[in-house]
């Protein structure tokens, strides 16, 4: 977790070691990206973090993150911003305008919206699934075995989709999560996967993560 005399520079700095070790360790050739999750804290944090030469960044509202990155976009045209959290149809439009990877689609109307708001506008969007590996009733994400049937939607629609991204159930054991993830990414084809938190990144890393999103050991608890 953050160490509390230590500034955003240095976790950063400690979270990347980790993440480096543990994917060196289990043989894999890279250490994922690290996406700093910047969702309820403000701009100052932010600007901390960009001052410390990090430039991926994950919010999960719309409207957050459109109080806060239009400004630190401006002067850093090099930030990646990925939308984390659940997209609303009615926030199309301005997730396109504003985020450069969304990694919750996870619905055929969301992916028809998304097709037609990339049409409009000519701005293409890296896009995730998320899949609901625990398959929580109240959670989102495509659960295991409809994923197959949506990534063929998607396809139809025209939509490339970059990878997968889950969020494991807090009381089960996060590896088996991310195994699984793994397994239905190289099922059909999909290279990138997001998984692993400040908790568990580096039992993502080490199961073949290529993002992790890391928020509270980076930034410290929301206020």
């Amino acid at each position: 977790m953050v160490s509390m005399a230590g500034s955003i520079k240095k976790n950063l700095e400690i979270i990347q070691e980790k993440l480096s070790f543990a994917a060196l360790a289990a043989g894999q050739e890279t250490p994922p990206e690290l996406i700093a999750v910047s969702k309820g804290h403000g701009h100052d944090l932010a600007r901390e973090a960009l001052t410390a030469g990090h430039k991926i960044f994950g919010e999960n509202r719309v409207q957050e993150a459109a109080s806060k990155w239009p400004g630190l976009k401006e002067k850093n045209y090099d930030i990646e911003l990925h939308l984390i959290g659940p997209l609303q149809t009615n926030k199309v439009k301005g997730a396109i305008e504003l985020f450069d990877v969304i990694q919750t689609l996870d619905r055929p109307k969301l992916a028809r919206a998304l097709k037609k708001e990339m049409a409009a506008s000519g701005k293409k969007v890296r896009l995730f699934v998320q899949v609901n590996t625990g398959e929580e009733p109240q959670k989102a994400g495509v659960s295991p075995a409809d994923l197959p049937a949506f990534l063929e939607e998607c396809q139809a629609l025209g939509l490339e989709i970059e990878g997968l991204m889950c969020i494991p159930p807090v009381a089960e054991e996060a590896a088996m999560h991310f195994a699984l993830l793994k397994k239905l990414g190289a099922r059909h084809g999909l290279k990138k996967l997001s998984m692993g938190m400040s908790q568990d990144y580096e039992k993502a890393a080490a199961l073949g993560a290529t993002h992790v999103r890391v928020g509270t050991a980076i930034f410290g608890p929301r206020s």
